[in-house]
């Protein structure tokens, strides 16, 4: 039994259905929230499996951080 990519994908990639409290901007950060976890766990395992430095990784996911923190002072403005 051999899997298509996009099944590969939605296997490795999944994203529960969102459960708080409904408003589009909620919707929108958790999915940005469920993003940067994928992110970081990609990079944690490149930084584990040697591909990349402790340092680059740092790097990359501080960034990704801003990205996050951006994101949530965008849309829940007034939380």
């Amino acid at each position: 039994m051999s899997m298509s990519n996009t099944d590969k994908d939605r296997f490795f990639n999944s994203i529960p259905s969102y459960r708080g409290e409904f408003s589009p901007e909620n919707l929108v950060f958790n999915a940005n929230l469920q993003e940067f976890t994928n992110r970081v766990s990609i990079i944690c395992a490149l930084e584990t499996g040697g591909k990349i430095s402790p340092g680059e990784a740092y790097k990359q996911i501080k960034d990704l951080w801003t990205e996050l923190e951006q994101s949530k002072q965008n849309l829940l403005a007034d939380d």
